[in-house]
């Protein structure tokens, strides 16, 4: 018989997994539930921001990475575009043409292969990129200011490192694995 200690939900005198945290008993000291508040206040605050240029975070966040990874390799395709973003392939390319119906982005055939798009910001994208841009680290600035910027990056960065293996377990879940 278990005995489960009932303001944390985990049994009494369970190990905590090294590195890992005891079950919240409320929900200012549970990460995840934190995280969440966080989140969805900075994603108000970066939508405040684009409101102007008539962009939604996701069209932002695949115009700059379209232009980024431009800058970088060259135009990128839907499907690299996509997997720097973080985002669904799918959902990248309905994204991608909105975009394009703005007249910010053009998808081109990939010479290399048939089935891919390569994707490029026009100049009207690159004009709207660049001073959407600066709104969106003006709001991230004022978002992160409580928070040293060189622990805010080194916090996001660890965390940024553990998505891989985070999506592989929940992935693993899904399938009854």
């Amino acid at each position: 018989m278990r005995i489960v200690n009932r303001t944390r939900g985990c049994p009494v005198g369970e190990a905590v997994p090294e590195g890992g945290f005891e079950r919240a008993g409320r929900p200012t000291e549970s990460p995840g539930f934190l995280l969440w508040r966080v989140t969805l206040a900075w994603q108000r605050a970066l939508a405040a921001a684009l409101r102007p240029y008539d962009l939604t975070h996701v069209q932002f966040v695949l115009l700059a990475g379209a232009w980024w990874l431009g800058m970088d390799e060259g135009a990128p395709t839907q499907r690299r575009l996509a997997e720097h973003s973080g985002t669904d392939p799918m959902m990248t390319s309905q994204v991608l043409r909105t975009l394009e119906g703005k007249g910010l982005v053009e998808r081109v055939p990939d010479p290399a292969d048939s089935r891919a798009k390569r994707v490029r910001v026009t100049e009207a994208g690159e004009a709207l990129r660049e001073r959407a841009m600066y709104a969106v680290e003006e709001a991230d600035a004022g978002f992160f200011a409580p928070v040293p910027r060189g622990d805010a990056l080194a916090v996001l960065n660890a965390l940024s490192g553990s998505l891989a293996p985070v999506a592989a377990r929940a992935t693993r879940r899904g399938a009854g694995a």
